[in-house]
């Protein structure tokens, strides 16, 4: 089995409620993936930061076992820093693991 990185950009909540949550949890529960990780950066970060009923399905992503890291330069833009930690999410600079990722030929789907 590989890993899978979701590159989470949107602020969609449609796109949150209808294919991140459904496909991260159902990749987990069904062994698609040996791991899922879900990487907010941008207009996520903002989203999962200020928004009750998408941080409350994050944080059942993480209970079924979905990792989450967010993007530090990110965090601090949108001053959510203090709720990404609440909520466990890892905080680091996305840039470099997200080359890291790719040359290291771990797949990367983007949403």
């Amino acid at each position: 089995m590989e890993k899978l990185n979701i590159l989470w950009t949107t602020e969609s909540k449609e796109t949150v409620f209808n294919m991140l949550s459904s496909y991260a949890i159902g990749s987990v529960k069904n062994g698609w993936w040996s791991e899922v990780n879900i990487m907010l950066w941008g207009a996520s970060v903002k989203l999962v930061g200020t928004d009750a009923q998408v941080q409350a399905e994050v944080v059942e992503m993480l209970h079924q076992g979905v990792r989450f890291e967010a993007c530090e330069t990110c965090c601090a833009t949108f001053g959510v820093s203090d709720v990404m930690k609440k909520m466990g999410i890892a905080i680091n600079p996305l840039g470099p693991r997200m080359t890291e990722y790719l040359k290291s030929g771990q797949k990367v789907l983007t949403v």
